[in-house]
């Protein structure tokens, strides 16, 4: 989403399309992420009252789909490539 796109990129790789989404997706997730987990703990406590836990659920429910861990696609720093990546190094075979 061009919302969540940087104005700048702090990219040294090769860019496409892509790449700049990805790398956008890591950024939002990354910003995030502890909200996120803040969510599914008073989702998952089943001490808390149900309204409290049904409100929870609504906020990361309408959450945007950047903010996920599954959004996020391991490319290839070279080439962008998504296939074949080695997760360690973030590069093609």
């Amino acid at each position: 989403m061009a919302q969540f796109r940087a104005k700048t990129l702090d990219l040294s790789c090769y860019i496409n399309v892509r790449v700049i989404r990805d790398h956008t997706k890591r950024k939002v997730f990354e910003q995030y992420e502890t909200q996120r987990q803040a969510l599914r703990y008073i989702i998952r406590n089943t001490t808390l009252p149900p309204r409290a836990r049904a409100q929870a659920q609504l906020q990361l429910s309408q959450m945007h789909a950047y903010t996920r861990y599954t959004q996020i696609n391991n490319r290839c720093i070279e080439g962008g490539k998504s296939r074949g990546v080695l997760r360690h190094f973030r590069m093609a075979r």
